[in-house]
């Protein structure tokens, strides 16, 4: 964002000539696109065009006059899957004036879309954007430094990596109860459970569950799951017919950086971001209020405004939101 580059650009629909003269706007996209995320009331909520600038932008904007309205493009709507202070991971739909507007039920469509998207692309820097294309997935999965384990749609451990191997050892923050994968607290095996559910029966339904499930207690080292549903992969015949759910291990981001980064996407104040930041370690609500020597009505307060800003009711919300705005993991 800062330096208006385009680090990765898959574009459908577009002819090379019209793509170079959009990339000569990048400075006038990026800025409304900057415009609407200080003021959006959450990652989820969608920039559109036809909505949210002004009805005279195809008039005054260079970028309408010189690509939009050429094209006969009517609206543009902006999906954000992630958002740091530097970079930002978006899908962008255009409507051609044949189709008109965004309509309200194209934005509830993408509603449900995005979790898909986010999940793939988080998964993807859990990876550390690694590509599996060794003659044998057992080989690739085992080179990863995050635990994987490919389960059935009982739950059953059909192959776990080396890494995830230590995790299933007794203490860990996973268990092989019977060859099937549970976690050690109820909350997190639940949630385990019916991503995996999803994933076996319907994974268009899986939506946030599943993704950034917190596995250790609030006083550990946090660690976080995220299930993939393999169901319809080609890929998963190549370790086991039977696998329907990929679940990946892995430490959070830095809690400093994710309080950084929420901070500057929904304008905290320092105060907020320091409770944050000690709130996304893992500590509970008096711990932080000890941590940081404030009364536990201030730690209160400042937990509501927070979830006030960010739109969200709960801690396991919030790690969540963490996640996709600084999804690379440690």
């Amino acid at each position: 964002m800062r330096s208006d580059r385009l680090l990765i650009d898959r574009s459908v629909g577009w002819m090379p000539e019209w793509r170079e003269r959009r990339d000569r706007h990048l400075t006038e996209i990026h800025a409304r696109v900057s415009e609407w995320l200080a003021v959006a009331p959450s990652l989820d909520a969608p920039f559109i065009a036809s909505r949210h600038l002004p009805a005279d932008n195809a008039v005054v904007s260079p970028y309408a006059k010189d690509v939009l309205v050429p094209l006969g493009i009517a609206d543009v709507m902006h999906l954000f899957l992630m958002q740091t202070p530097t970079h930002v991971s978006e899908l962008v739909i255009m409507h051609h004036q044949r189709y008109g507007v965004a309509t309200e039920r194209e934005i509830e469509l993408a509603a449900l879309l995005l979790p898909h998207l986010r999940r793939a692309v988080t998964i993807s820097q859990v990876l550390e954007a690694k590509t599996i294309e060794h003659r044998r997935l057992a080989d690739a999965l085992d080179a990863l430094s995050c635990g994987v384990v490919l389960t059935d749609k009982r739950g059953t451990v059909l192959h776990p990596n080396r890494a995830a191997e230590q995790m299933l050892c007794p203490g860990g923050p996973l268990q092989s109860d019977g060859g099937v994968l549970r976690a050690r607290h109820p909350a997190a095996a639940r949630e385990l459970r019916a991503a995996i559910l999803h994933a076996a029966e319907d994974e268009t339904a899986i939506g946030a569950t599943g993704l950034a499930v917190r596995l250790t207690a609030s006083d550990d080292q946090p660690m976080l799951a995220h299930v993939l549903p393999m169901a319809g992969s080609d890929r998963r015949r190549e370790m086991h017919p039977d696998a329907v759910a990929a679940i990946f291990v892995g430490q959070p981001p830095d809690e400093r950086e994710a309080a950084k980064a929420l901070a500057t996407a929904f304008q905290l104040t320092h105060a907020e971001t320091r409770f944050l930041a000690n709130l996304l370690s893992g500590k509970t609500l008096a711990e932080v209020a000890t941590h940081l020597d404030i009364a536990p009505s201030t730690a209160k307060t400042h937990l509501g405004n927070v979830f006030a800003k960010t739109g969200t009711c709960r801690q396991a919300d919030l790690m969540r939101l963490a996640m996709q705005m600084l999804p690379r993991a440690r």
